[in-house]
């Protein structure tokens, strides 16, 4: 798959969504934060110099996809970063990351609009015919 096949974003009126797909469920997820991270800056843009740890749990992993995403969120905006790269591990349905960033720099990253939260709106984490994974929701922005 290529790297501007892994993620997109999907019209939706005043939010936007997000989709990330890969080759398993933890990829398809990581490539879900990146399209989080284009939400807001062009992921090229963002030094991955910073390692932080998230972990999150949910009943399902539709359920499990918008913690994460919240999660990603909560750490962009506590921290004042934007994050270029994510590592995912998936047990059950308990999720273990670290992503990768940087500091906003308003100069370098433009950042376009602040993402609230991901919603329950178009949650769809499914496997795809070839065996891939795709994940998805809307954020409210």
């Amino acid at each position: 798959m290529s790297k501007t096949a892994a993620w997109e974003h999907v019209p939706h009126g005043a939010d936007i969504g997000v989709r990330g797909r890969g080759a398993t469920l933890a990829e398809a997820f990581e490539n879900a934060a990146l399209a989080l991270t284009a939400v807001i800056t062009d992921p090229e843009s963002v030094r991955a110099r910073t390692a932080i740890e998230i972990a999150c749990a949910a009943p399902d992993r539709e359920l499990l996809l918008v913690d994460w995403l919240n999660a990603v969120v909560f750490e962009m905006a506590t921290r004042q970063m934007l994050f270029a790269r994510f590592d995912v591990t998936i047990n059950n349905h308990s999720l273990a990351a670290k992503a990768f960033g940087e500091p906003v720099c308003r100069e370098r990253h433009h950042p376009a609009v602040e993402v609230k939260g991901a919603t329950l709106t178009g949650l769809a984490v499914r496997q795809l015919a070839d065996n891939a994974y795709s994940a998805e929701c809307i954020v409210d922005v």
